[in-house]
């Protein structure tokens, strides 16, 4: 899908545009965005790692796939052993340093 074309012309002279479902132009910007989050993950980037686990696991911009959501889960736990605490939440949703368990501070 690549956006609006102004094939054609209407017998009065105004050009018609092509239009979309909203729908399709969501589903569309939502598969970019795990194909552009997917090429950050493949690089090293551990936010992404975590946010490919997540869209895999909510079915988001990808077909549901629990196995490469684990995958990508572990790769990203190897350096931030809190990824686990967010495998389950919504796509985008980060757990803050407070969230974990390595900071307990002895009083």
């Amino acid at each position: 899908m690549e956006g609006e074309s102004n094939n054609g012309s209407s017998s009065n002279g105004e050009k018609r545009v092509n239009r979309f479902p909203l729908s399709e132009v969501v589903s569309d910007c939502v598969h970019r965005w795990f194909q552009d989050t997917l090429k950050e993950a493949k690089a090293g980037d551990i936010s992404m790692q975590v946010l490919v686990a997540q869209m895999y696991f909510n079915g988001y911009g990808v077909p549901i796939d629990e196995q490469k959501g684990k995958l990508w889960m572990t790769r990203a736990s190897r350096l931030r052993s809190s990824a686990w605490k967010v495998s389950s939440k919504r796509p985008g949703y980060n757990a803050s340093d407070s969230d974990s368990d390595e900071l307990i501070v002895d009083s």
